[in-house]
């Protein structure tokens, strides 16, 4: 039996993931709204796939009302998914972290338990600060293990079902077993590793995606600087080479110009390790690079447009979300770019997304007004600004380049 605590994101696929795949799971969440939304069948975040999931597991092998001292007595592995999210000075917050271990050790237990951290945080947390703060609470059936997801937002199911690695850092040798038996019938190679290495191996991955995608846009604002550039066209070029083709996603479409990245992963494990590596006395230019120009490339979109489009015409933004498939706005670079455009003068804007008006409108509350679909944003301006890369707006090409369009996500080249 296992334990999942945290029910966002990474949690929630985590749990349900581990259920389908036979394991009795129980789920625990301090936010008691969500675990009400659940008990409905309702996801409170847009995933493929994970509705129908819910629907078939809830009260099946996935028991959201099982009081949390049952749950831990009655499972070997306890996952803490809980969020980490950036403090001011880039590093991690361990708060919510440090809550679900001070709930999971006030229960006594008579058999061995592993805490398995599957929240994201930077490389030494574990052996710097959570196995010291774990050791401090003198319980000696609790071990500890790391084990990072490598989950893409719109993709999760899939990833998650079907890993293409899954790492685990222990020191322990007694929890390898238990955590090789959960992960057994996912058929992926498991790789062995220490703390450091298994938090290191997750800001590897997401520190070489953010880094490709700031090398992205600085090559663009070069070519549109020295212009007679197709800017779309050389980086299809670029993807030309075979090294960068391959499934199951290309890494191509990261090395792809945009308007920054956004998101909860990216933008704050890129911080995260820059913040650690200075701690350590490490300097580290291009992630300091990498970070500066992704706030330089919105800086870049604004100025542009300011520069082409007179401060009291409309402004038609295309896409909210900080990419297609997903409602999630949080660290979107859409929210930067309209707050400086809204700095450079412009009053009037009009944003539309195919999932993410009410999201984002909740999350920033920025004097804009919002379209109820595409065809009503292009009777209501003629300048576009494509934002995210939805579907439906290369669908409707031909509908979009009938007015001025600023395309920062050259979907439509």
């Amino acid at each position: 039996m296992i334990t999942v605590i945290g029910l966002g994101f990474v949690g929630l696929t985590t749990a349900l993931g581990f259920s389908k795949k036979g394991f009795k799971v129980f789920g625990i969440d301090v936010d008691q709204q969500k675990l009400e939304n659940l008990r409905k069948f309702q996801v409170p975040f847009h995933e493929p796939h994970l509705p129908e999931v819910l629907r078939e597991q809830l009260h099946q092998n996935f028991l959201l009302d099982v009081p949390l001292k049952e749950a831990i007595h009655k499972s070997n592995a306890v996952f803490i998914c809980v969020g980490t999210p950036s403090l001011s000075d880039g590093s991690a917050d361990l708060n919510f972290i440090y809550k679900a271990i001070d709930a999971i050790t006030a229960i006594e237990s008579d058999h061995l338990k592993v805490l398995v951290i599957k929240s994201t945080v930077p490389p030494s947390t574990m052996s710097e600060k959570i196995k010291p703060y774990v050791s401090a609470k003198g319980r000696r059936n609790f071990a500890l293990a790391s084990n990072p997801e490598f989950l893409r937002e719109g993709y999760s199911w899939g990833d998650f079902m079907r890993p293409d690695r899954i790492v685990i850092g222990v020191e322990d040798q007694a929890v390898l077993p238990i955590l090789q038996e959960i992960y057994k019938p996912f058929d992926a190679p498991l790789h062995q590793v220490s703390f450091n290495g298994a938090e290191f191996i997750k800001y590897l991955s997401n520190t070489m995606l953010s880094t490709m995608i700031s090398y992205a846009n600085e090559m663009a604002m070069i070519a549109d600087k020295i212009g007679d550039i197709d800017i779309a066209a050389s980086f299809r070029i670029l993807h030309g080479d075979k090294r960068w083709s391959g499934e199951p996603a290309a890494m191509a479409s990261y090395i792809y110009p945009g308007c920054g990245y956004g998101g909860y992963c990216l933008p704050k494990d890129t911080s995260a390790l820059l913040s650690i590596a200075r701690a350590h006395q490490v300097d580290a230019p291009i992630l300091a690079a990498n970070l500066k120009i992704n706030e330089d490339v919105k800086n870049f979109v604004a100025d542009k447009i300011s520069k082409n489009v007179g401060a009291k015409e409309v402004l038609g933004v295309l896409g909210l979300s900080f990419k297609p498939g997903s409602d999630d706005v949080r660290m979107s670079p859409s929210k930067d770019i309209i707050a400086r455009l809204l700095a450079n003068g412009h009053k009037e804007i009009i944003a539309y997304d195919p999932m993410a008006n009410d999201a984002f409108d909740k999350e920033y509350h920025l004097p804009i007004e919002y379209a109820d679909s595409l065809d009503d944003l292009l009777d209501r301006t003629s300048h576009l600004i494509i934002l995210t890369g939805w579907k439906e707006f290369k669908e409707r090409r031909d509908d979009i380049l009938k007015k001025n369009v600023f395309d920062f996500r050259y979907l439509l080249s």
